[in-house]
């Protein structure tokens, strides 16, 4: 089960033309928005972004933006779980 918020409220923006393919943002978003195909990261859902900043803060690019809020402990608490990486967040 994924957790969906309100329809196109998130602040999440992608530019994938600056995106040089390093995957970091697929690595580190607890909802797996982003996936690798082609060499360049895809969007999956921007609506399952609980804007922890994660993806943003890892990207060396400038290819995200995103205004991080009280996603980040959720994100932290998630990666904890199931045993990934935490991310960088603010």
């Amino acid at each position: 089960m994924s957790l969906r918020y309100l329809e196109n409220v998130v602040t999440l923006e992608y530019a994938p033309e600056k995106c040089t393919g390093c995957g970091k943002c697929a690595e580190v978003c607890p909802h797996a928005l982003f996936v690798m195909e082609e060499r360049k990261a895809r969007l999956t859902d921007r609506d399952l972004c609980i804007e922890c900043g994660a993806c943003m803060r890892n990207c060396a690019f400038d290819a995200i933006k995103v205004r991080p809020g009280v996603g980040c402990a959720y994100a932290l608490m998630i990666s904890a779980l199931r045993g990934r990486p935490a991310p960088i967040c603010e």
